[in-house]
């Protein structure tokens, strides 16, 4: 605008110029210095005035976005078109957060650990959380993690009075730098009454639903930027020992594949782990939709949003719902996760590996869904003497425990009735057909199951290759529900 208001008023000036020729040539000196000056103050002036204009038109925008930024006002209908680019929703969201208890974090973590924590009419279970955080965390493990509560209730006294009770358990974890306390104003929150009644919920139970997704909307636009990973939990959660090294675990056996969201609990929000860098949009996500349907439900179209269609969920699972009271007046809560293990949990390594099978596939039942913890298994019909199911490692690696189980508890006889598990070097082939020209037999199956540790000290090659071969036909078919692989040491270079 302010080029075009040069361009304008220097075209005004030479057209003014040309045809008043005579009349300036007639003027004297002062009169054109005087005539020079006052264009020179019109051009400055009308500048200042274009640019005083424009500013406020710009402002009064930037306020308008503000405002809707800060009380998060959204209306699903005029932004749902954006969605179809959730790259759009990157940035972080313009909300001012009080620190009750710790600082910035000094340096960037692996792993960020975020609970969201309101006043209960009922029993009250976050100390408790938070203890169980740290002591089933190793010294190692505690200099990975960082643990963000956010205590979202408007109750000042509460607040202040939970503060307190952290403060003084939880000291040295806050000097450490791996606990920090916020809180959001709640001049941030949209309105929370009078909203949709979907699924035709009772009032109090939309609005308890809606200022959840809100919470958790800051909660994650807080965390984006404290590590590379983040899990949320719940504040009446129990861990699992050990759960950072599980988790980095299954991050690794991961290495190269596509996910938004891993799994590590079956129950609700608990145990639901993002890549860092996806909190903005799931922040914006949660925000843009609060008022629609519950979390856990909004987190499903999450992922289907970004080409993750299939739920990718580890068993035995890292964390426990300990809780019995709800948060949402105090109702019974007796939801139990099954899959739960507390002690000793060894989850594998299973590194990244080319999966193929000459066996006749039954549907979508594939030879993926056997090498992870994911509940899911490969299906085939009744294989042949001679049918394999092989696993080609992407590197050499050194094994030192290998666990393969087949069959379900609803299909006990769709077992590998006669079978061996055999490992290979020296790799021929193209990168779709590679496989090993020697094989080392490690074991026969027992009623379906294979087990065996200490493979480092057996076997004395760097393992490329490992089979699981058929050694004699079976009418029945043969699902193999789980193969397990545990890597010792690095390899030699």
């Amino acid at each position: 605008l302010v080029i075009l208001w040069f361009s304008f008023l220097g075209d005004t000036a030479v057209f003014f110029m040309r045809h008043n020729v005579k009349y300036f040539d007639k003027m004297r000196c002062l009169r054109k210095r005087s005539a020079v000056s006052f264009l020179g103050i019109l051009v400055v002036c009308l500048l200042f005035m274009n640019l005083y204009i424009e500013d406020g038109y710009v402002l009064e925008g930037d306020k308008q976005l503000i405002r809707e930024t800060a009380t998060h006002q959204l209306n699903p209908e005029r932004y749902v078109h954006s969605f179809k680019d959730l790259s759009n929703f990157s940035g972080s969201i313009n909300i001012s957060y009080r620190y009750l208890a710790g600082t910035p974090l000094p340096r960037k973590r692996y792993l960020t650990i975020g609970l969201s924590s309101v006043k209960r009419k009922k029993g009250n279970y976050l100390l408790e959380t938070i203890k169980s955080i740290f002591e089933q965390s190793s010294y190692e493990e505690l200099k990975e993690i960082a643990v963000v509560v956010q205590l979202a209730d408007f109750d000042s006294v509460w607040c202040e009075g939970m503060v307190q009770d952290i403060s003084q358990k939880f000291a040295h974890h806050i000097i450490a730098g791996r606990l920090i306390v916020i809180h959001v104003p709640e001049d941030y929150y949209p309105v929370l009454d009078g909203l949709k009644r979907n699924y035709n919920d009772p009032e109090d139970r939309v609005k308890f639903r809606s200022k959840q997704n809100v919470d958790y909307a800051f909660l994650l636009n807080f965390c984006a930027n404290l590590s590379d990973y983040y899990v949320m939990l719940e504040d009446d959660v129990r861990c699992s020992k050990n759960f950072l090294t599980a988790v980095k675990k299954v991050i690794t056996s991961r290495e190269g594949s596509y996910w938004v969201t891993l799994e590590f609990s079956k129950l609700g929000y608990i145990g639901k782990l993002y890549h860092s860098h996806d909190l903005p949009r799931l922040a914006h996500f949660l925000l843009m939709f609060y008022q629609e349907m519950p979390c856990d439900w909004l987190l499903i179209h999450f992922r289907g949003l970004l080409a993750q269609k299939e739920v990718i969920r580890f068993k035995p699972s890292l964390f426990q719902h300990m809780g019995y009271y709800s948060s949402y007046k105090g109702a019974e809560n007796k939801l139990k996760d099954d899959d739960f293990e507390e002690e000793s949990f060894d989850i594998p390594d299973n590194p990244p590996a080319n999966l193929h099978t000459n066996m006749n596939v039954f549907e979508n039942y594939e030879a993926s869904k056997a090498y992870s913890s994911i509940d899911e298994y490969f299906w085939g019909k009744a294989p042949s003497t001679g049918d394999f199911y092989g696993i080609v490692f992407e590197k050499p690696i050194k094994i030192s425990k290998i666990k393969v189980v087949t069959g379900t508890e609803d299909r006990q006889n769709d077992i590998l009735h006669h079978g061996a598990l055999e490992v290979g070097e020296k790799i021929i082939g193209s990168k779709k057909g590679r496989q090993c020209t020697t094989y080392l037999r490690l074991g026969e199956f027992k009623n379906g199951n294979f087990e065996i540790t200490d493979v480092e000290h057996k076997v004395l090659f760097d393992i490329n290759c490992m089979r699981i071969l058929v050694t004699k036909s079976q009418k029945e078919w043969l699902i193999i529900k789980s193969i397990s692989v545990w890597t010792s040491q690095a390899p030699n270079q």
